[in-house]
């Protein structure tokens, strides 16, 4: 499913207009980066899941094709975990 996808689905589902349904999932999007921009950085929705993020440390790592080693930095990144309902749904 493609944003545009889910733009459709929400606009059809909650009778607006698809430039409403728009706005309001680039707002929802916006508040979750929001969110984890903060020091805390966790973002919970309860029955759906919980945004967080972590800290991957450097590391040495491998090129696949030539087999050399190359350092891969450390970075920020996003986990989440589905909650109950979420999981129980799929």
């Amino acid at each position: 499913m493609t944003k545009a996808d889910l733009i459709e689905a929400m606009a059809k589902d909650a009778g607006i207009s698809k430039s409403a349904a728009g706005a309001a999932l680039d707002s929802f999007i916006d508040g979750i980066v929001k969110g984890l921009k903060k020091k805390e950085g966790k973002v919970t929705l309860v029955g759906f899941g919980t945004f967080s993020k972590g800290r991957r440390k450097a590391r040495t790592g491998r090129n696949p094709q030539t087999g050399a080693e190359i350092k891969i930095k450390a970075a920020t990144v996003v986990k989440f975990k589905a909650g109950k309902k979420f999981k129980d749904a799929i």
